[in-house]
């Protein structure tokens, strides 16, 4: 019913995830939109987004779904929402995140600030040498991951209770004209 009549090709689905057609701001609000019409609780809802975005600040790329999943489930929180909060990592902003929690790995490791990523950084070099990357971008992520957690809760949870109440109201009102 709501299929296209013409399938997008491989390059048009990428352009779409690269950059949206209707834009990033229409993006963005569609999503909040989303997260607000969850069903659940405001605690559940904005726990889950808040523990999908911290997880999109760690290094395990390819494993921030199941990671914010078993975190939201482990405090009882919404994991569709967390599934959703781990778009805060993506090809935009995830450069900036790692450099960042490099960094302040290796501070946290008593090296300085300024040490820059080997000159040649490919898959064999962090497995061959974790000590190297891996573990100042896991050490510069834990800190890290729990001020974005911080920073995500509190105030999505004031705007989803107001969400809902603002609805209920509403809704309340539609019955009683009816």
């Amino acid at each position: 019913m709501f299929l296209r009549r013409r399938k997008l090709h491989l390059h048009h689905k990428v352009r779409e995830y690269v950059w949206p057609r209707s834009g990033w701001r229409r993006a963005s609000r569609y999503l909040g939109h989303r997260i607000m019409r969850l069903s659940g609780s405001p605690y559940s809802i904005a726990a889950g987004f808040a523990c999908g975005a911290a997880i999109s600040f760690t290094p395990f790329i390819g494993f921030h779904f199941i990671i914010a999943a078993l975190l939201a489930w482990v405090i009882n929180a919404h994991i569709l929402a967390s599934a959703l909060g781990t778009a805060v990592g993506n090809p935009w902003t995830f450069p900036f995140i790692w450099v960042w929690i490099y960094k302040l790995g290796q501070l946290m490791l008593g090296g300085e600030a300024h040490d820059g990523l080997p000159d040649e950084l490919t898959m064999n070099i962090i497995f061959d040498h974790p000590l190297e990357v891996f573990l100042p971008m896991f050490l510069g992520s834990l800190p890290t991951a729990v001020l974005v957690w911080i920073a995500f809760y509190f105030p999505l949870k004031k705007a989803i209770a107001g969400y809902q109440h603002h609805r209920q109201a509403k809704l309340l009102k539609r019955r009683k004209e009816d």
